[in-house]
Formats: structure tokens, sequence, C-alpha cells
């Protein structure tokens, strides 16, 4: 039986002034779906992402949660209906412990009380392998531990939706491993992921689906293998070796 369908998004447009970033873009993900987006620098993925997000408001369209319609929710709100999102360059609380910035994120994101904060945030850190970092300064981690922060700060708040941006990016082949392994086990607890990477092999690891934007269009959607052959795909691609 197929899963509910969680996200949706109907003719999605975006513009600034005269200058169009994103032109009727639909896609839909259903309940613990891993959609990969692909797509050049510029194609429009982030601000899709910051439309769902609630740090832009679509210039036409709808995008929907469940059965719920957005609208002007901004981004706190948007996370206490159950979005949750990293960003490309990690954003902690530098001052803060590993810790409190999960707390944070799952008091105020979550709405958690105090009590069962502690405590899921506990698990978060196991999960995100930051245990032996809980009580170091988030300004003082390494690039693979601050986005794998950046991580554990999103499932901090308990969402049903994980949008990941570019979680990857900078890291060696070995860290980019690690990090897919993790992203596999949340999505293997249920949590609908959607994702944007220029890492390809890290995205292909993982998506059941990929969609793929250029100049703000949608080109291609689908799964992996069919939407890496096609040949729209390909000349975006190229030069880019899978």
């Amino acid at each position: 039986m197929d899963q509910a369908i969680l996200l949706q998004a109907r003719g999605v447009s975006k513009s600034f002034g005269a200058v169009r970033v994103l032109h009727d873009v639909s896609f839909e993900v259903r309940q613990g779906e891993v959609l990969g987006i692909l797509g050049p620098n510029g194609a429009g993925k982030t601000t899709l992402f910051n439309m769902i997000s609630g740090d832009l408001k679509a210039s036409g369209g709808e995008i929907r949660l469940g059965d719920r319609l957005l609208g002007a929710e901004p981004p706190f709100r948007r996370c206490q209906m159950g979005i949750g999102r990293t960003y490309q360059i990690p954003r902690p609380y530098s001052g803060m412990t590993t810790f409190e910035n999960l707390l944070v994120a799952s008091a105020f994101g979550g709405g958690k009380s105090e009590k069962d904060s502690y405590a899921f945030c506990a698990q978060v850190l196991a999960d995100c392998e930051l245990a032996p970092r809980a009580n170091v300064q988030a300004g003082k981690l390494t690039l693979l531990d601050r986005k794998r922060l950046e991580l554990a700060r999103a499932l901090a708040s308990d969402p049903k939706l994980l949008l990941l941006d570019e979680i990857a990016g900078g890291l060696t082949d070995e860290e980019s491993k690690q990090l897919v392994a993790l992203v596999r086990r949340i999505r293997d607890r249920g949590v609908t992921i959607v994702w944007i990477e220029h890492v390809l092999h890290a995205l292909l690891a993982v998506a059941d689906r990929l969609l793929v934007l250029n100049f703000g269009e949608k080109i291609a959607e689908g799964a992996p293998e069919a939407v890496i052959a096609d040949p729209d795909v390909k000349r975006v691609y190229m030069g880019i070796e899978a």
C-alpha cells in the first residue's frame, strides 16, 4: 500500500523583481521517502527549500504539508509543524556546547518540556555519533562534527520532514561515507527526507527518486537510474563525474 503524501508542491514559482528564480515547479514526496534534488548552481534549489521552510514566500503556486496548505507561517512555526532543515554552512550557536545546541532546538523547535528534551537530545547525540562531543563548544568542532551537529539540531526538533541542503559538501570521501550511513539510519527510522546535494555518489546511495532543476524549471523526475540516463540531465551535468 502506498504511503500517504507528506509534501506537495504545485506550480511553485518565485521571482525577485524581474528575475525569475523558479517557475511552475510541481512534485510530491511520500512519507518515509528520500527525494534527492539535483541542479547546477543558480538552478533554484535552495530557493525552493527556503519557501518550504518559511524563509521565503512563494510568488505563485502552493505548498502543502500533509493536508495543510502552508501560508505565511514564519520559519519557527514551520519547524513546530514538523519541518526541520539544515543549511549549506552550519549555523550552530558557537558559544554553546553541542548538547546545549540540541536542547534549544528540542525546546523551541520541537516544543518538548525540559525533562523530555534531555532524554530525547541524549538519544539524538548518540544517533549522530556526537555523544563524546556533548560538552564541547560548537565553535571548536571539526567540519564533519559541525555537519553532524547541523543534522542533529534539525533532528532535535523531531521533524516529520527533514530538508538537507548540501550536507556532504566539503567533506572527504571517507567523511561522506560516514554521513551517508547516518542519513540512511535516519531514513530507516521513517523520517521523510528531501536532500539537495552536489556530491552525486552520496545522493545516489540513499535517494529513492531524483528531481532535477535547471534555470528554475524541473527538467527531470523519477527513479535515480532513469534520471541520470536522461539526455537533458547529462547535458546539464556534462563534465561532472557520477
